[in-house]
């Protein structure tokens, strides 16, 4: 959001054929709720790809980046960093201070997939649970960046779009930007 330093979301590990739709929804909600950019494992093509549309349909600004080794990214991240794990403390008991750090200094938010290696977990800054329960990584993500938002990501103005969404109560209409009311 504006006035704040950026959030990036970074998903650690991606199974081609089985995490194609996790890894793509991590991306898009990552998008859609208020982070700058996402970081895939460099096997993600098609979520990548996926999200890059996207972006070019309904807006951004939101940059997609892979790389060989997301661990390596997460260990040489200079800024906050957030693991999403549901081993951690519970989310209503430190996004107040998530906020204030993410003020101060770029924040990464950190997704598993398979197996995180212990290293993630040491240097993370915050570990932080959405639950202590079983779910999924988009959910927490979702319930994270609105947390650390607090809920101004749902008015976010989106430049550049392709196409926009005009709410209504029943019903679908999608617009070119320029043929608004």
């Amino acid at each position: 959001m504006e006035g704040r330093e950026p959030v990036v979301v970074c998903r650690l590990s991606h199974r081609p054929g089985r995490d194609d739709r996790m890894t793509t929804h991590v991306g898009l909600t990552a998008r859609a709720l208020g982070a700058n950019r996402v970081v895939l494992p460099d096997n993600a093509t098609g979520p990548a790809e996926t999200i890059e549309q996207v972006t070019d349909r309904f807006g951004g600004p939101f940059a997609v980046e892979q790389y060989d080794s997301p661990t390596a990214f997460v260990r040489d991240w200079s800024g906050t960093i957030a693991h999403l794990t549901m081993y951690g403390l519970p989310v209503q008991d430190v996004e107040a201070d998530l906020r204030a750090a993410s003020a101060e200094s770029p924040l990464l938010i950190v997704v598993g997939g398979e197996k995180v290696p212990f290293e993630v977990y040491e240097r993370a800054d915050y570990n932080i649970a959405v639950t202590n329960q079983p779910h999924s990584e988009v959910a927490g993500l979702a319930v994270l960046l609105d947390r650390l938002f607090e809920g101004a990501e749902l008015d976010r103005e989106w430049t550049d779009a392709d196409r926009t969404v005009i709410p209504k109560e029943t019903g679908k209409k999608v617009v070119d930007p320029d043929e608004q009311p």
